[in-house]
């Protein structure tokens, strides 16, 4: 099943004449359809004063602009094709940020990844000046992720971005990227080797137009449909303002679920994730196995949470452990001074000495009785 030639044209031409998420487009595409809008535009009959309607109308040449997409190696995906992800149709019911909204009215695609393997995605996004430690979560997380069947979705920028794309990569997992400038445009340049691979393994998906340059409101839009693509978005490593939260929002608004990976609590990089954790919008997440849990189906990818190491020193009773509590760590102790020191009588302290050196707990030498090394391990119920 594919969009018919004249409903694909007819959305090329409407992407040409507004900017991508203009909420007061958006709604009547998805509601009449590319073809319907176009021809209403066309006629005067609209209310958008602020748009010389007829006047982009005419320098519009949305051929042309197929024909250059298709030399740079790009296809237009819009409603109707087999590969549209419909997970991006709830945007049309999002209110308004930034005055952006609504799903896209196409997507221009560079790369052979088709777009219905982000039916099983996750968005994985965070500061641009990165830490070592932010880049190496975000690069295992995407991996973990991967091998697990899932798309990683991210950005393409600098720090978090192009560490889960190439954990993705190293692994041999897909992964798409949403840019905001044209699909055939690199940004930032320094990644052209990163695109090149993006290009030929996976997808450079874009709402722009090509040749189309980046701009504030454009990163803006492009964040809603990292948002609306994913099943899920890790936030690694953000500021109090930055994109990556403004990703978590749309995410939130979108009622999908946004996982945060915590730092230090003296790191400014990390400061917008904890302010997402503690709010509550964000679910801590320090790997893998925890992103799945919360993306993956009902029962798909429980987590079976290891208890401590149990000690030896964890199995002894009450009286047993006023025993080790009343003999000292260097020196060995008479069995009377053990008593007194646990308050238990005599009769009680050698009987349960005994036990505990069949344990290996402790042992008689010449000096009274001693701990073992055994018993000096720290016993996992031990108060801190």
């Amino acid at each position: 099943m594919s969009a018919t030639d004249e409903e694909r044209l007819a959305r090329l031409a409407l992407s040409q004449i507004f900017e991508p998420g203009d909420y007061r487009i958006v709604g009547a595409t998805a509601q009449l359809g590319g073809v319907k809008l176009l021809e209403l535009l066309g006629t005067g009959e609209h209310d958008l004063p602020a748009v010389d309607v007829a006047e982009r109308l005419r320098s519009v040449d949305p051929w042309q602009q197929l024909e250059i997409g298709q030399r740079s190696g790009m296809r237009y995906v819009v409603p109707g094709d087999d590969e549209w992800p419909a997970q991006i149709d709830p945007l049309d019911e999002v209110t308004p940020l930034y005055e952006r909204t609504g799903a896209p009215i196409g997507l221009w695609v560079r790369g052979p990844l088709s777009l219905s393997s982000l039916a099983r995605s996750v968005a994985i996004v965070g500061a641009r000046a990165a830490t070592t430690y932010g880049a190496d979560v975000a690069s295992g997380i995407a991996a973990d992720v991967g091998r697990a069947g899932f798309t990683i979705v991210s950005g393409g920028a600098y720090g978090i971005d192009i560490a889960a794309h190439r954990g993705a990569l190293a692994s041999g997992v897909p992964t798409v990227c949403v840019v905001a400038c044209g699909a055939d445009r690199v940004y930032p340049p320094s990644h052209r080797r990163l695109f090149d691979v993006l290009a030929r393994e996976g997808a450079i998906v874009s709402e722009q137009a090509p040749g189309a340059a980046p701009t504030r409101l454009r990163f803006l839009s492009r964040n809603r449909l990292i948002a609306g693509a994913a099943l899920g978005t890790v936030v690694v490593e953000a500021g109090r303002r930055s994109g990556a939260r403004n990703t978590a929002t749309w995410a939130t608004r979108l009622s999908r679920s946004v996982m945060g990976v915590p730092g230090p609590v003296t790191s400014g990089a990390s400061e917008g994730v904890h302010r997402l954790i503690r709010s509550g919008e964000a679910t801590l997440v320090t790997c893998g196995a925890e992103v799945l849990e919360i993306v993956g189906g009902m029962g798909e990818y429980l987590l079976n949470e290891e208890p401590a190491p149990s000690l030896p020193r964890d199995q002894v009773t009450l009286n047993e452990q006023r025993v080790l509590d009343a003999m000292p760590a260097g020196t060995g102790a008479r069995l009377d001074a053990i008593a007194k020191a646990s308050g238990i009588s005599i009769i009680l302290v050698e009987g349960a000495l005994r036990v505990l050196a069949g344990r290996g707990l402790v042992t008689l030498a010449g000096d009274g009785w001693r701990l073992t090394p055994v018993a000096l391990q720290r016993s996992s119920t031990a108060a801190s």
